[in-house]
């Protein structure tokens, strides 16, 4: 079984009732996880809007599949970005995953940034440890409930973040606990912008281009073990254009070759383009599954 990912972008040239259709074909054959695409305003809705909807639209979709939001460090701050996603890992009850890109600052950081700058790596580094630092700053157990005795939480469990680096100031916590899988998967795409060495420290799952795949496995391994992280511990991903038929049926020994752990799918045009290529393609790949995605993906429970 294999990781497999379609890429969905909702907005000019698909709409919301053709992601519907979409996500149905994607439930009845098995995908891991859809990817909701982050794009320029005008050509594409906002990712965790678009995922809600299409998540909430039919209850039995919170099983299957997961759900993948993407979203660049420009013009997100951090904390909202972290409770944005945490409240939709919740609501899906663990299946969530935040692709975060690789970007610049946004207008609630910059004016409090000890030091701004344009380092995207050094960034984006700051952006993730605050990010996995939050989604574990309130856990499950310390939420309490108790209407009688009027106790929200056991505060004395929940962990301020305090978080001071060179682009962002960031104290926490966040104001609810995490979901069944511990928070949202941490997706690093932009290894060119990042380096290695900054995608093993923070990431659960790694995509690489195409033509990154042949030393995809021995780069992330090599930088893991520089880390202290099992090569276990981080799924690697191919994404895969795939348009022609003999391409899709050589998918299976692609991935085996290199050492890929899944595929993510992209599919360029409307609806009927993807909906040809979860049809077409995915049944060959025989999805992996999982009650969370962290499961799914064959992931380790975080630390």
């Amino acid at each position: 079984m294999s990781i497999v990912i379609v890429d969905l972008l909702v907005g000019s040239t698909i709409s919301p009732s053709d992601a519907a259709d979409i996500t149905k074909a994607a439930t009845d054959a098995g995908v891991t996880a859809i990817r909701v695409l982050d794009g320029a305003p005008g050509q594409a809705l906002d990712a965790s809007v678009v995922a809600s909807y299409l998540a909430g639209a039919d209850a039995a979709l919170q099983s299957n599949p997961g759900w993948i939001l993407e979203a660049s460090t420009t013009h997100n701050a951090p904390t909202n970005l972290a409770r944005r996603s945490n409240s939709f890992d919740r609501a899906t009850g663990g299946r969530a995953a935040l692709a975060l890109r690789a970007g610049d600052g946004d207008e609630v950081s910059d004016p409090v940034a000890p030091k701004p700058g344009s380092d995207r790596s050094a960034r984006w580094d700051e952006y993730a440890r605050i990010l996995k630092g939050l989604w574990t700053s309130f856990p499950p157990a310390a939420l309490v409930g108790d209407q009688d005795g009027e106790v929200f939480a056991e505060d004395t469990l929940i962990e301020p973040l305090d978080f001071e680096g060179d682009y962002y100031r960031v104290a926490g916590p966040l104001d609810g606990p995490a979901s069944p899988q511990g928070g949202p998967l941490l997706i690093a795409d932009d290894v060119d912008v990042l380096g290695w060495d900054v995608v093993a420290r923070n990431a659960d799952v790694v995509v690489v281009d195409r033509k990154a795949v042949p030393t995809a496995d021995a780069d992330l391994s090599a930088a893991l073990a520089r880390a202290g992280r099992p090569r276990r511990s981080v799924a690697l991903v191919g994404r895969v254009d795939v348009t022609e038929p003999e391409a899709a049926a050589a998918l299976p020994a692609f991935l085996s070759q290199y050492g890929l752990d899944g595929v993510e799918l992209v599919a360029a045009g409307g609806r009927d383009d993807v909906l040809a290529l979860i049809t077409g393609v995915v049944p060959r790949l025989v999805p992996s599954t999982g009650e969370t995605l962290r499961s799914a993906f064959s992931l380790p429970d975080p630390a």
